[in-house]
């Protein structure tokens, strides 16, 4: 036998605040951080002193701990609510823009509006009947700008849509997926009737909108009508008539009644128009408020339509909080694959004309809680889909700007990757122009502690069944892909029998059948993807998997001798980084299981005497 020489390795982030615990997996503040983020390096060093790396990712499985398992995961969540999409209300682009354009007219005419209203009121001391005319034109102009703005017919309809989902629901307040809060208050605190756009009555007036533009309107021709008098008082110095009255006062429904006053007086010019400014800008503010709400409505509608479309606010946050863990996931072994595959043709190549693979491993079990959790990570898992990788060259060699970074929204997520000059400058142009490299993630489970066997003999293994199946045919996808695109990749060829294996495997439905995991796992190696191994915490049962899978890899790749296989084993798990981790969790050197339950697990998952026990 060569000799050889190996290290392993764990490395966890280097400021501590990163890391959240198997301790804290409950925890609100740290909802959307993966939880025991590792990544597991094994260094084999052949006698020539070439080494070649081998990485797992391993992280708890992605799930919503802090909202628990009560009602199960996502999958059945959304299954759940799978109608919730028809109450939703959808706008198109085009819808947008025009919202955000109003909402931009009505920022800038508001304020010009207001500021002409109170220079009228200056002018009107100075008794400059030219001057008056001269400013009370320019407030003309503006406000009918202003009405023009508001009479569009998606203002309308916007706030009928808001006041039918705020009555949508019976309770006197509810938060609603879109995030607006509906309010059945109908009265300020001064006790008049409140201009809130959320209205909850039985019979909604449709008109209402039209009245408050045409109200802004009415009262603009008031003014000008009192200017008009004042203007002309001197030639026509007697009261207005009845008509006169009803027209500058009652159209508005204002309370202040313009009394003519036979002195000609700077002050009572301004006493004349003061209540009728007064009740402009009332009326204006009443507009602005409905609109804005309304506009603001259509814009945030449409930002949220993707989010609102997987379900309302509780199961879209807890959808968001396990994307995030598991997107956490992938860009760290992605980054390890492409820094590992810079000078590699055919593994670039591979990214460019069919993305890359990336496999989820898990040991979660289909009974209790974790049967929720599998039902996260199966959803989350497959959101992955929607997400690319895009190399960038970095700004600098400083370490934020190092840094992966986000953009887009959800559906179309971009991660970007950015190299330093010196890695960025031999790319293919392809990835140097941007070229999106897809993510194509598949998951396997296969249960392996004593709740999995009372799944099997009393109660549902169909979630793990369903799992391997789907991705089964998924990784079957990718791999023929992968042969019609790149026929001369290295080890290509024999992915059919390790396809047909793992076939096998799926369809048998053994008892803790992990082959499933093993066969999965070399197929994903073949073809250079990301592995990510989780448990509930992955403290315990992953600290089992990925020694296993290193030793394995040492046996079939290295000439490790099945004779000191088992020897290789027990010190890596006893001795091992994965020791270093579990004390890193919970303070102590112990995996957490007991003799009688590691009686059900598979014989190869059994850490050696002395390394586990109690944790207190």
């Amino acid at each position: 036998m060569h000799s050889i020489s190996f290290c392993i390795c764990v490395f966890s982030p280097t400021v501590s605040s990163c890391f959240k615990s198997s301790g804290s997996k409950s925890d609100r503040h740290l909802q959307f951080v993966p939880t025991n983020l590792h990544s597991q390096r094994m260094e084999v060093i052949n006698p020539d002193r070439t080494g070649v790396w081998y990485e797992v990712i391993t992280f708890g499985a992605p799930a919503d701990h802090h909202q628990a398992f009560k009602h199960g995961g996502l999958r059945r969540l959304l299954s759940k609510h799978s109608n919730h999409r028809d109450s939703s209300v959808s706008y198109s682009q085009d819808e947008s823009s025009r919202a955000r354009e109003l909402l931009a007219s009505v920022a800038q005419l508001q304020p010009l509006v207001f500021g002409l209203a109170e220079e009228l009121l200056s002018v009107s001391l100075e008794l400059n009947t030219a001057r008056l005319q001269q400013v009370l034109d320019g407030l003309t102009q503006q406000t009918e700008q202003f009405v023009h703005a508001l009479k569009d017919e998606l203002v309308k309809s916007a706030l009928l849509a808001i006041h039918k989902q705020c009555t949508a629901n019976s309770n006197s307040s509810h938060v609603h997926s879109n995030g607006l809060l509906c309010d059945t208050s109908s009265t300020n605190q001064e006790g008049e009737p409140s201009l809130d756009v959320y209205k909850r009555d039985t019979e909604y007036d449709e008109e209402e909108w039209d009245r408050a533009w045409a109200n802004v309107a009415k009262s603009l021709n008031c003014i000008i009508a009192m200017v008009d008098r004042l203007q002309g008082r001197e030639e026509r110095p007697q009261e207005l008539t009845s008509a006169e009255q009803q027209e500058s006062t009652g159209d508005t429904n204002s309370h202040n009644t313009a009394s003519p006053s036979s002195s000609s007086s700077a002050s009572s010019w301004q006493e004349q128009l003061l209540p009728l400014v007064v009740t402009l800008r009332d009326c204006v503010r009443e507009a602005v408020g409905k609109a804005r709400a309304a506009m603001t409505f259509v814009v945030l509608q449409g930002a949220v339509a993707p989010t609102v479309d997987r379900g309302p606010a509780q199961i879209a946050q807890r959808r968001h909080a396990v994307f995030s863990q598991a997107l956490s996931a992938v860009v760290c072994g992605f980054m390890l694959k492409l820094y590992g595959g810079l000078e590699d043709p055919e593994f670039l190549q591979q990214l460019l004309s069919v993305g890359v693979l990336a496999q989820f491993e898990s040991l979660l079990s289909t009974y209790g809680d974790e049967v929720g959790m599998l039902e996260d990570m199966e959803v989350g898992v497959a959101d992955l889909s929607e997400v690319a990788f895009a190399v960038t060259e970095a700004k600098t060699e400083q370490p934020d700007d190092l840094l992966p970074t986000l953009r887009g929204t959800w559906g179309s997520f971009v991660v970007e990757v950015p190299l330093t000059t010196e890695m960025f400058g031999p790319l293919p142009q392809e990835l140097k122009e941007g070229r999106l490299i897809r993510v194509h993630p598949v998951l396997f489970n296969i249960g392996i502690n004593q709740q999995q066997s009372l799944a099997e003999r009393f109660g549902d293994s169909s979630p793990q069944e369903r799992v391997n199946q789907q991705s089964c045919e998924r990784l079957k996808a990718y791999c023929d892909k992968l042969r019609d695109k790149l026929p001369d990749v290295a080890g290509i060829q024999s992915l059919s029998d390790l396809l047909l294996s793992l076939d096998r495997s799926v369809e048998s439905r053994k008892r803790k059948n992990v082959e499933v995991l093993w066969i999965a796992a070399m197929v994903c190696r073949k073809v250079n993807g990301v592995r990510l191994t989780s448990c509930k915490s992955a403290k315990d049962r992953t600290a089992m998997s990925v020694t296993l899978e290193q030793c394995v890899l040492l046996r079939e790749r290295h000439t490790l001798g099945q004779q000191h296989f088992s020897t290789a084993l027990d010190c890596m798990r006893r001795d091992g980084c994965r020791m270093e981790n579990v004390q890193k969790n919970v303070g102590s050197r112990k995996f957490a299981f007991s003799s009688v339950q590691l009686l059900t697990f598979p014989k190869l998952y059994r850490p050696p005497d002395g390394s586990y026990g109690s944790t207190h």
